[in-house]
């Protein structure tokens, strides 16, 4: 045995002293951020006239304090999608000049957002050109210039100096658009010049957080009047017709204001605007910022206003987040510049409370009646009722999503999971809200959380950030509880979905054979068949599969995302037949036969189900206070 070890050191020995490879060396550190001003302001112009062949051209002048070493970063972490998105993949043709002579730059090779070069002796600016070469179809990415209208994010059109806080770098940003154009931005204008708008100048963080909208059809529309600090809704759509708001689509919105100031107490800005994009050709968002959001919807939102229900939590939720999200922020998702990694671990209060507000609002203001309120929360309740990965992955972990997956599809979400913060975040405030009213008997309620945490330093919309620690605290601030302990049991460990706050917000959750109007209206914009609380699937307009529930029916016949049903029972697929032959199989015997396609291989699957037609639906519970009712009311 002593020999053997002896015979193992001497190995190891042997094996220490040959030459082996050593780490190559790393490229030239990247200054951090410091909080100190940069010399000068940066001049930033966009030609967005390229509609033809949605390219942003960029001109930039940077002004320079001193030769040498210098690093010019184009932004990564982008607040709002809360992960590395930036699209570096389309900036092209970068070219950079200090005066008349050309200078080389290299890209990072660790880093490949941030770019070196070396500033000779005596330049007193840069000259920056290169082109924003935006997805002409949506595989490419997110659609944001059409012949009609055009999305314009400063993020995606400037590079910015390294060393600095992004709040110390002055930007005075321009932008040419076509001919009769109208925008709409958070930014402030300075003077227009023909068709080139010049804005006043902000720092950096405000210029990639106040993006803008612009098209040949465009409508503003004031949903304060009269208001100390102006709020407006800037539309742009495929189609002049429809612009057309009625009476009372226009006093929904206005009273979305309202509820929300008196939900939260407060605002935080000087003036506020709804970007609302309505298009069928230009890609849909929904992203906040702290006087506006990006708000891209279905083109028929409002002259289809019947069908289009399931989209009207969008404005709701995004105008939430000027209050949760960029007024208060978690303290680890502030970042000191647009390069420095974020972390995520409060988005089921950032998003998931934010989802929470979006629903009440959204049922307070008239967005939706009360019974779409109830029906929203049927479906989110149905769906981590049925999620499967609740037995495996914290709820707290989905947060590292966006970091993990990019939003990229995935081929088992009921199981793998994908930013569940959001809904189940959701279910677990309303939890949290319905369990308060109960304990208070009604005289308090997350409504006076929300005043406690979101209504201080009324009128300012400088970040304060948070902890769970403050989160804990403002809540035993409203009702002395184990809160701590409340969440994480909800968050840290695998769970049940949190369905408490519907049994005491006097309701259950059930199942029917026939969708609620909300459903309907969710299948119609996404032009989707949801058959996921019965076969276990949802299907696109051709029979593709576009989701499968985890050890569902359809999971286990081996049906996965992108099978095609071709033939149902034998006849050509037609969702109407489909849902018929699950109709008809609750009380026969024989199972649905589907004929599948994928790739180049047909096959025959027999599906033994017999449960029927299931959607989601929430029922009341005799003799006990609807909480839910009150919660969804419009406060006075």
């Amino acid at each position: 045995m002593l020999l053997a070890t002896a015979v193992v050191i001497a190995a190891l020995t042997a094996a220490s002293a040959q030459q082996g490879p050593t780490p190559y060396p790393m490229p030239p550190e990247i200054p951090a951020p410091q909080d100190q001003p940069y010399p000068g302001i940066i001049k930033l112009t966009v030609d967005a006239t390229d509609t033809a062949r949605a390219i942003f051209r960029v001109h930039e002048n940077i002004p320079v304090a001193h030769a040498g070493a210098m690093v010019l970063l184009f932004p990564k972490w982008l607040p709002g999608n809360h992960g590395p998105s930036g699209p570096i993949d389309k900036l092209a043709g970068l070219v950079i000049h200090a005066g008349t002579a050309k200078i080389a730059w290299t890209r990072d090779v660790v880093d490949v957002y941030a770019f070196h070069i070396d500033v000779p002796t005596a330049a007193k600016s840069l000259d920056l050109d290169f082109q924003f070469v935006s997805p002409v179809e949506m595989k490419e990415g997110r659609v944001v210039m059409t012949p009609e209208m055009l999305n314009l994010q400063w993020n995606a059109t400037a590079l910015y100096p390294a060393g600095y806080f992004s709040r110390r770098i002055m930007f005075a940003a321009s932008v040419k658009l076509p001919a009769g154009w109208k925008l709409g931005s958070a930014l402030e204008t300075a003077s227009v010049a023909g068709a080139t708008t010049n804005f006043k100048p902000v720092p950096f963080n405000t210029l990639v957080d106040s993006p803008l909208f612009a098209g040949k059809y465009f409508e503003r529309v004031d949903l304060d009047p009269g208001a100390k600090a102006p709020v407006h809704m800037d539309i742009v759509a495929d189609r002049a017709e429809d612009l057309t708001i009625s009476p009372a689509q226009l006093q929904a919105h206005r009273n979305l204001v309202q509820q929300a100031y008196k939900a939260f107490g407060s605002y935080h800005y000087d003036h506020y605007d709804f970007l609302l994009s309505l298009s069928e050709v230009m890609s849909g968002i929904g992203l906040e910022h702290h006087r506006s959001s990006e708000d891209g919807t279905a083109l028929k939102y409002f002259t289809d206003w019947d069908k289009s229900s399931a989209s009207r939590d969008l404005l709701s939720h995004e105008y939430t987040h000027s209050w949760n999200g960029k007024f208060r922020r978690p303290a680890d998702l502030w970042t000191p510049n647009f390069n420095v990694p974020m972390r995520d671990s409060l988005l089921w209060v950032y998003e998931g409370q934010t989802q929470y507000w979006g629903t009440v609002l959204a049922a307070r203001s008239g967005l939706w009646t009360k019974q779409q309120g109830l029906d929203a929360l049927a479906a989110d309740a149905a769906t981590f009722d049925k999620r499967a990965g609740n037995q495996w992955r914290p709820l707290e972990d989905t947060t590292n999503d966006p970091i993990i997956a990019q939003r990229r599809p995935i081929p088992w979400r009921s199981w793998q999971r994908s930013e569940d913060y959001y809904g189940q975040g959701e279910l677990i405030w309303l939890d949290a809200d319905t369990l308060i009213r109960r304990k208070t008997g009604g005289k308090k309620s997350l409504d006076d959380f929300a005043h406690a945490f979101f209504g201080i330093n009324d009128g300012s919309y400088v970040t304060v950030t948070y902890t769970f620690n403050d989160i804990v605290r403002a809540l035993n601030g409203v009702f002395p509880y184990d809160w701590a302990g409340f969440l994480n049991t909800r968050l840290n460990g695998p769970a049940p979905a949190p369905l408490n706050g519907l049994a005491q917000g006097g309701y259950k959750l059930t199942y029917t054979d026939k969708p609620s109007d909300f459903t309907k209206s969710a299948e119609h914009l996404r032009k989707m068949t949801d058959l996921l609380y019965s076969l276990g699937v949802i299907l696109d307009h051709s029979g593709s599969v576009a989701d499968v529930l985890w050890d569902g029916p359809a999971f286990n016949a081996g049906i996965t995302v992108g099978t095609e049903i071709v033939a149902v029972n034998g006849h050509a697929f037609d969702a109407d037949d489909l849902k018929d032959a699950i109709t008809a199989a609750k009380t026969a015997p024989a199972p649905i036969q589907l004929l599948l396609k994928r790739g180049d291989r047909y096959d025959t699957v027999a599906l033994n189900y017999h449960g029927g037609l299931r959607y989601p639906h929430l029922e009341r519970v005799p003799n006990t206070p609807a909480l839910l009712d009150d919660l969804l009311s419009p406060r006075k």
